[in-house]
């Protein structure tokens, strides 16, 4: 279950339809009262209709409209963080500011990105790709950095993984995915077309596929078998894009710490055998692959 129900209703708010928004928008300016309110109400106070409501409880994953309101209910008893807002990084600040600013956007994305995600489909994500004979990882621009560092660490423990950074190589190793592998999706927006092409082949050919995007509805997400999400966070000044890529790899590290644990004895075994490999062409030195 997705924790947060707010704030997914509010990064979810420009994808639904005009109807939807009519009831979410009341959702947000009024949390309140939606604790004793009833569907007929809720549908007069809006101007919409039952069946939308209980569709729009449904797409936040909730099984109808009184699951609905218990979340809702659940994030009230939330304290508020101090300074919750996401901060503008406006060019000409002083360094302080910027420093200042930047450090409260990571520390956001981290945060709302763990209110959103569900510990039971994580725990899903991590038992496909611990069973995987193959993992295959799909990416472009700025998620294929978050592709890589997760290719590194399961390289460390002794994992298969093949990742692809351009259209063609992305489909290059699908093609020869089979039942027994797990694709992992990076796409902050959920649309890029090179991964969507991508993980339809690797569908196609029976393997798991597992995507990380946005919060809200996209091809991805939509298209994959396990869906992981971040908040959603693009800003001007492309601050969206910083945070994004630190909510990302807060993911990454989820699954790569949930995969250690799954096989613990092993891993730390893998990760002292690698690490002894890289010190050995650098002897008298620590291995600078170990923190990386």
């Amino acid at each position: 279950m997705i924790k947060g129900i707010l704030t997914v209703i509010d990064e979810t708010f420009d994808s639904l339809t005009a109807m939807e928004q009519r009831v979410a928008r009341f959702i947000l300016d009024h949390p309140q009262d939606m604790v004793h309110i009833s569907v007929q109400k809720l549908a007069g106070l809006t101007q919409t209709s039952e069946a939308t409501i209980v569709r729009l409880s449904r797409k936040f994953r909730c099984k109808g409209f009184k699951e609905l309101k218990l979340r809702i209910a659940a994030d009230l008893f939330v304290p508020a963080r101090e300074n919750a807002e996401f901060q503008q990084v406006n060019v000409g600040s002083p360094t302080g500011e910027l420093m200042e600013s930047v450090a409260h956007n990571s520390v956001k994305s981290i945060q709302d990105t763990l209110a959103i995600l569900s510990a039971e489909v994580m725990d899903e994500a991590i038992e496909v790709l611990s069973r995987a004979r193959k993992i295959a990882l799909f990416g472009i621009g700025a998620s294929a950095v978050v592709a890589e560092d997760f290719k590194h660490k399961t390289a460390r423990i002794n994992r298969w993984c093949e990742a692809g950074y351009s259209g063609d190589m992305q489909a290059i190793i699908a093609a020869n995915l089979t039942a027994d592998d797990a694709a992992l999706c990076i796409s902050y927006t959920g649309e890029n077309a090179e991964v969507l092409h991508a993980m339809r082949i690797a569908k196609r050919n029976g393997a798991t596929v597992i995507s990380l995007t946005q919060l809200g509805l996209n091809p991805i997400a939509e298209h994959s078998d396990i869906q992981l999400f971040t908040s959603t966070l693009e800003q001007n000044f492309r601050q969206g894009a910083m945070s994004s890529r630190i909510a990302q790899l807060y993911v990454i590290d989820l699954l790569y710490v949930g995969l250690v644990s799954r096989d613990y004895e092993s891993s730390l075994a893998s990760i002292e055998k690698t690490k002894r490999a890289v010190q050995s062409l650098h002897p008298g030195r620590e291995s600078d692959s170990q923190n990386n």
